[in-house]
This record gives structure tokens, C-alpha cells and sequence, in this order.
């Protein structure tokens, strides 16, 4: 089968196109083994993800994404795979739509240019149960502390699901915050049943964002595509930010619009094609 290497803003991917053998599987452990870095499959820079194509089982669908993080586990959503997915479907069918089918539902997506692509990520969820949260509370600001009680490091995050739950906090100094150690300490914090991606975001216009994600099972990346549409949303529930803002993570940039005409939020982002073959 063809096996690809493909990146959205430098969130890497090991793709498995799956499409015609129904029977293909991986472990936890033959995920693992593939994602890490210096294996022989996705090199030194292994992969944030692991993306195997199906058929998709909707009849709405053009194909299905199944998604595994470098500790092996499913996951629901990933906005920058659901990018490379539609662009590789849209590449092989000769056409500038597609559907993608994900365990959280269809993604409708759209090119927006020979490398980009837009896709239509739903409304965000933000109701304690949809994150999902331990307790009932309002979800503009939860209460999520790091550091001492009386004058916390982090403190004051949002809280919202694109398909997974993003704890957002605003900061003003990523070296004061070190995003790679508090991550870790959030993502396990007992108010998340399913653990949490932790995103840092620095407002820096009504417009514009600078962001670093811890997210669950991975760590640190270099964009995180359902992370920029949360901080987005988390950042104009806080009013900090209007709804249509670029979003400047380590590997690139992501425009995100959050449309208030029917609450869906858009995100548009480069997709690259590093590699592709068969196994």
C-alpha cells in the first residue's frame, strides 16, 4: 500500500493509505514503533501522528481518517490531518472538494490554493460535558492553576472541544511559562477525564496570536491545528481577540474564522508532501 509523510505547518504525519486493503491494522505498539523519532520508517524527525485512510462509511463521505498519536491511542480530531487527508483526495479524484469522515463526524473541506486547504471544523463544543470536564462549570474561564495559589504562573484558562478537549491559557512570556514543562503537569490535571492539549497563546492584535501546544500523547509540536481554532475561540469568549485572526505557531501559520452566522469555525492552512512510496 502507499505510504506517505506529509505535514500541515510542520505537524507531521505517517500516512497509511488503507483505502483498498479493509484488513489493515496496527498496534499500540507498531504505532510506537513507526511514530518515533529516528525510526526507520518516519526518520529522525519521526511523527506527531499516525493517519491510516479507509473507506469512508458514510455515504456522504468521500474517505475516512483514522487517527493514532505516538503513544498509540486513537484520537478523534486533528485539524491539520484532516488538511493533508483532503488535499491528498482532492490530488487523486481531480477535484477541489472533499468530505472527511472522522470518529467526531464529516468535515467538509475546500481548496484554497495549490498547497491549502480550508476546512469547515463544525461549531466548537463548550459545554462542561462536551470537553469533556469532571464537574459542571462555566467553560469561558475554568479554574486550572499552576504555581502558588496566591500568584499563579498559569491561571485563568478557557476551555473548549474541536472533537478534543484544549485547555487555552493566555500568557504575555513563553520563557516566564516554559510551555514544555507546564504542559505535562495540565495535561494529566484531574479535571480532565480524557486528558487535555494545553495551548499557550500570546495575544499580540484583535487579530493575531502567537501559539505553543502541548498536546496530549505527543508533547510539544509544531502546530496544532484543532489547538489554533480552541485558542481562537477561548480568545474572543475572553474578549481579547475578534473571530477571524491568524494564528502564528512554530511551523507556520493558520487563519482561523470563527463565523457567527452559524458558529462554525474555519481553518485554513499549507499542507506538504515530504515523501511517498509503498510498504
Amino acid at each position: 500500500m502507499k505510504f506517505l509523510i506529509m505535514n500541515g505547518a510542520g505537524n507531521r504525519f505517517g500516512v497509511f493509505d488503507a483505502r483498498q486493503t479493509p484488513g489493515f491494522t496496527l498496534s499500540d505498539a507498531q504505532t510506537i514503533e513507526i511514530a518515533k523519532p529516528g525510526g526507520k520508517m518516519m526518520g529522525e524527525k519521526g511523527a506527531d501522528q499516525i493517519v491510516i485512510l479507509r473507506a469512508p462509511k458514510s455515504p456522504d463521505a468521500d474517505i475516512f481518517m483514522e487517527i493514532r498519536n505516538q503513544k498509540g491511542f486513537e484520537v478523534d480530531a486533528c485539524g491539520n490531518a484532516t488538511r493533508t487527508t483532503a488535499w491528498l483526495h482532492m490530488r487523486d479524484a481531480k477535484t477541489d472538494t472533499c468530505v472527511v469522515e472522522t470518529n467526531d463526524g464529516l468535515l467538509y473541506c475546500t481548496r484554497a490554493g495549490e498547497f491549502e486547504i480550508s476546512v469547515d471544523m463544525g461549531p466548537p463544543k463548550l459545554d462542561w460535558a462536551q470537553i469533556p470536564l469532571e464537574e459542571p462549570m462555566h467553560t469561558h474561564h475554568i479554574d486550572v492553576k499552576l504555581g502558588p495559589i496566591d500568584n499563579p504562573v498559569l491561571s485563568n484558562p478557557g476551555a473548549v472541544s474541536m472533537g478534543n478537549p484544549h485547555c487555552v491559557f493566555f500568557v504575555e512570556d513563553f520563557e516566564q511559562v516554559k510551555p514544555h514543562l507546564a504542559g505535562p503537569m495540565i495535561e494529566f490535571h484531574p479535571l480532565f477525564p480524557e486528558q487535555v492539549n494545553v495551548g499557550f497563546a500570546r495575544v499580540d492584535a484583535d487579530d493575531r496570536i502567537r501559539l505553543k501546544v502541548w498536546e496530549r500523547g505527543v508533547g510539544m509540536t509544531l502546530a496544532c491545528g484543532t489547538g489554533a481554532c480552541a485558542a481562537v475561540v477561548a480568545a474572543h469568549r475572553q474578549k481579547r481577540t475578534g473571530r477571524d485572526v491568524t494564528v502564528e505557531v512554530d511551523g507556520g501559520t493558520l487563519h482561523i474564522y470563527w463565523r457567527e452566522s452559524d458558529d462554525h469555525v474555519i481553518m485554513t492552512g499549507p499542507v506538504e508532501l515530504e515523501s511517498e512510496g509503498s510498504v
